[in-house]
């Protein structure tokens, strides 16, 4: 009696292609001998999903019941394999359990450290890491262009054997374990069978090389912990928060490799008297009641420190806004600077002379 493949996965006859693969993924896990599974179920589970997997097989299955062509469901085709799926062999049995890792979203890659294609991800191994710092300056340096030096604390090239981890003297000789290539062959083993895997050379750690004695200084890492100064350009109108990159400034590479960048995260200060708002500044300041009432020339400070004249309208209330253009921050790039706006106070005083009092009470017996 013919298999009904429907039912072994536990799906309806209009199941989804990707609900195929899940009910699979899901039992065949389950039932893998090597988890202690059955290994008829396993087998059973395996060749169903050897055809309803694929579009032509489950057609042929739907419509009469059986598949013609001759494969074996359950095996892998005759025709060779495909780099994208993954065949387990382990063993007494023979268990050719097809995963599209393309499907599972690598989720096998990252398990056992390759990818879908079969190529090991590859990065920089000697390449030093990057140093990120924070910078304080002043409101005052946003001005002007500046320099300023910092001693900084990290990894550099050795001095002794010059970055390559050799004493000075001695030879650099090709790996033995790998041959030069940095890369080696291991057999892993896993619930779903054994692999071939390409990985870094544990002996030159994917160098390549190694010294036939390693630097006295650096012991063969071609680096040494100490401190350098650095001159940090700072751009006029930077403001908090910004980064700059410094190529090549980070941590030095090991034997030779490529250094890290350094990112330089400007920090300003909070200012005594202005408040910056992107380019523009924002101060208070305090008047009389009569120089609100009649007006008046009032002497206000500045950025540079220096001070200025701002003519007070007579009649304007606390709270109002005045403008000085061209007095704020420089913007970023040299486009021009932003403004500086000042809030008007109106002081109300807490303590009156004798004669301050008469005064007042004369204005308001006029209505003021």
């Amino acid at each position: 009696m013919p298999k009904n493949y429907y039912e072994i996965l536990g799906l309806s006859k209009d199941a989804s292609q990707e609900e195929v693969k899940k009910a699979f993924h899901q039992l065949a896990h389950k039932h893998h001998p090597h988890k202690g599974g059955d290994e008829k179920k396993f087998k059973e589970i395996n060749e169903a999903y050897q055809v309803l997997s694929n579009k032509e097989k489950r057609a042929q299955y739907d419509q009469f019941g059986q598949v013609f062509d001759g494969a074996n469901p359950g095996g892998p085709s005759q025709q060779g394999w495909d780099s994208n799926w993954f065949w387990g062999r382990q063993g007494q049995g023979n268990y050719n359990v097809e995963f599209d890792l393309g499907d599972l979203g690598d989720v096998f890659g990252d398990f056992f450290g390759f990818n879908s294609r079969g190529g090991k991800r590859t990065k920089d191994i000697k390449k030093g890491s990057d140093i990120r710092i924070d910078l304080e300056i002043s409101l005052e340096d946003t001005l002007k262009e500046a320099k300023k030096v910092i001693s900084l604390k990290k990894l550099n090239t050795c001095g002794r054997c010059q970055g390559n981890g050799a004493e000075p003297g001695t030879k650099i000789n090709e790996c033995f374990s790998c041959r030069g290539t940095g890369r080696v062959q291991q057999i892993k083993k896993t619930i779903l069978g054994s692999f071939t895997q390409t990985t870094v050379c544990p002996e030159c750690g994917g160098e390549g090389q190694r010294p036939d004695k390693p630097c006295n200084v650096c012991h063969g890492e071609g680096r040494v912990k100490g401190e350098e100064d650095i001159e940090i350009f700072i751009p006029a109108g930077v403001d908090t928060n910004q980064l700059i990159k410094i190529t090549g400034k980070g941590n030095a590479g090991r034997k030779n490799g490529r250094a890290g960048e350094l990112y330089v995260r400007v920090v300003v200060k909070p200012h005594e008297i202005f408040t910056r708002r992107g380019d523009d500044l924002y101060m208070l300041k305090e008047i009389s009641f009569s120089q609100a009432a009649l007006g008046d020339e009032v002497e206000i400070p500045t950025i540079e420190h220096a001070g200025i004249i701002l003519s007070v309208p007579s009649g304007i209330e606390s709270g109002k806004m005045l403008k000085i253009s061209g007095r704020g921050i420089p913007r970023f790039g040299g486009r021009g600077r932003g403004d500086l706006f000042i809030q008007l106070s109106v002081k109300t005083p807490k303590k009156l002379s004798k004669k301050q009092k008469e005064l007042l009470e004369q204005l308001r017996k006029e209505g003021l």
